[in-house]
């Protein structure tokens, strides 16, 4: 096997892999903007990959079933607006610890699908999930083809959001509102801007994205479900804001490398390449880490007010 066909292979499992890791971490990106730290970003990927399974599984053989994938999605993204406002509620109108809120959430996302899985559908099934749509001619380009113009309208759709949030961020008002409250909420007030509402919206916006990361996870990458499938992307998610230095491009090549790192060792082992699989199944996490720890931290400078809750009665 030549080492293009490798790098070829390795790529091409290696490029969808990311969408969910993408969408996830774009979404904790508006939630870090505002000001929110959300470490519940890995429950609200499980609900969204068992809301978006349960229309699929249960319509396959209906004369809807043509309209399921839609519906999951819908109701995964439905879900995660509705568990960003839960999170908004118990952190900016409560003012509960983000951090300690967060693995809360985290806890009752995960549970929750879980438990409703095993009393639904008791096992893990396979369903269609999202057909692949070639574009044509660009499909045909030798090698790039099948790896970029061939995934299903999801990934296409979170490539696209990347330029997207790019624009919404740094091109108009509300994310200026966003960066604003996110940085100097005490300023923000005074100018006139609603930091309460402005980081609902955020956490609404990140707890959208996240439900549909979790969506696509169970229809668009493993066409099932079961109660690991979201095995640690929501914190790794979160890793790679940073890694990102919260930036729509750094997020994206972050969650390329990640993904490509993981498509890495599956590679080596469906191909029966002897490499020790402990450190293939390992590098993709101390990828992470070592990038995190190389990362100066004067080149990165966050959201100010990151994890702290606004009190606008509160003397400075």
């Amino acid at each position: 096997m030549s080492i293009l066909t490798f790098v070829s292979n390795v790529l091409s499992i290696g490029i969808p892999f990311s969408v969910a890791l993408l969408l996830a971490a774009l979404g904790e990106m508006f939630n870090q903007r505002a000001g929110i730290f959300n470490l519940g970003c890995e429950g609200i990927m499980a609900m969204g990959a068992f809301l978006g399974f349960i229309p699929a599984y249960f319509l396959q053989n209906s004369p809807l079933a043509g309209y399921a994938n839609l519906l999951g999605v819908l109701a995964a993204g439905g879900a995660g607006i509705l568990l960003g406002l839960l999170f908004a509620l118990a952190t900016v109108t409560f003012k509960a610890p983000q951090g300690i809120a967060g693995i809360g959430l985290q806890m009752l996302g995960w549970g929750t699908a879980g438990t409703l899985f095993r009393h639904f559908v008791g096992g893990v099934t396979g369903i269609p999930g999202l057909p692949s749509l070639p574009i044509p001619g660009l499909s045909k380009i030798p090698v790039l083809g099948p790896m970029l113009f061939s995934m299903n309208a999801m990934a296409y759709l979170a490539f696209l959001f990347v330029p997207v949030s790019y624009y919404l961020l740094f091109k108009t008002p509300w994310g200026l509102k966003i960066r604003a409250v996110g940085t100097y909420p005490r300023a923000a007030d005074t100018m006139g801007i609603n930091v309460t509402k402005t980081r609902y919206q955020a956490l609404a916006m990140g707890g959208l994205l996240a439900g549909l990361a979790g969506a696509y996870l169970s229809l668009g990458q493993a066409k099932m479900f079961a109660d690991d499938i979201v095995a640690g992307r929501g914190f790794i998610a979160v890793a790679l804001v940073y890694f990102g230095r919260w930036h729509p491009a750094w997020i994206l090549g972050g969650s390329l490398l990640f993904s490509i790192a993981q498509s890495f060792q599956l590679a080596i082992q469906v191909m029966g390449i002897k490499f020790p699989y402990e450190f293939a199944v390992m590098l993709p996490y101390v990828l992470v880490i070592v990038v995190l720890a190389l990362t100066r931290s004067s080149a990165v400078r966050g959201p100010a007010e990151l994890g702290k809750a606004y009190d606008r009665e509160k003397r400075i």
